[in-house]
């Protein structure tokens, strides 16, 4: 899933092959059967290996697939390729107008598939970052940096190192965070009784205090 907007030239030097309309349709016949169930046997594999059991052939010097998934029309549980991959193909989705677009898009896309999981942004504009991180339905939005290193702990980001990451209520998960091995270590807490430190129902309610209210 992508939000990109850069130009195919610039999509090729990365070493994308652009699938056609034809090409992209034999390739959602080999990813997927009739009900949307992903097939087994394209999955995780060269995307030499993924054109040829499409049939087309794709030059050696190319990394990955992209197709085009068009715009907000190309999203939904009807459209395979809105959907988790698991493969050498990216689908390229792009937003025209307000960022708003783009993050309703977005939102539409993780209704698809992959809340509570991650999401990045190519971004330099504090308030894009700051707008999709107060509505995406993920644990972790990587900043100008790769998914799948950044996701996964680096020095360079503050995230806790580990190759297993909660999603949160989203993705049916209890954590949210990076699991790391304090998450693996049973905690016995012994707890003494301390000296009462709470404010008053005064304090805390303001205006809204009403004597009765705290009943026993």
């Amino acid at each position: 899933m992508a939000g990109l907007n850069s130009s195919a030239e610039e999509q090729r030097k990365e070493g994308a092959y652009l699938a056609n309309e034809e090409e992209a349709e034999k390739l959602k016949n080999v990813m997927w059967d009739e009900t949307g169930h992903r097939l087994p046997n394209t999955v995780a594999i060269s995307p030499q290996k993924l054109a040829e059991a499409a049939g087309f052939t794709i030059p050696d010097d190319r990394k990955f697939i992209a197709v085009t998934g068009g715009g907000m029309e190309g999203v939904g549980k009807e459209h395979f390729f809105s959907s988790e991959k698991l493969t050498t193909l990216l689908t390229l989705f792009k937003y025209e107008g307000e960022f708003q677009n783009a993050l309703d898009m977005m939102q539409a896309i993780f209704n698809v598939g992959g809340k509570g999981h991650s999401c990045g942004i190519y971004s330099w504009d504090d308030d894009h970052i700051n707008r999709l991180g107060m509505c995406a339905p993920v644990s972790r939005i990587m900043v100008r940096q790769p998914n799948n290193r950044g996701n996964s702990g680096s020095s360079t980001n503050g995230m806790p190192p580990t190759s297993s990451m909660g999603c949160g209520t989203w993705g049916g998960n209890i954590v949210s965070e990076n699991i790391t091995l304090k998450r693996y270590m049973n905690t016995t807490w012994v707890a003494r009784p301390l000296p009462e430190d709470m404010p008053s129902n005064e304090e805390l309610f303001g205006e809204f205090n009403k004597p009765d209210m705290d009943v026993e």
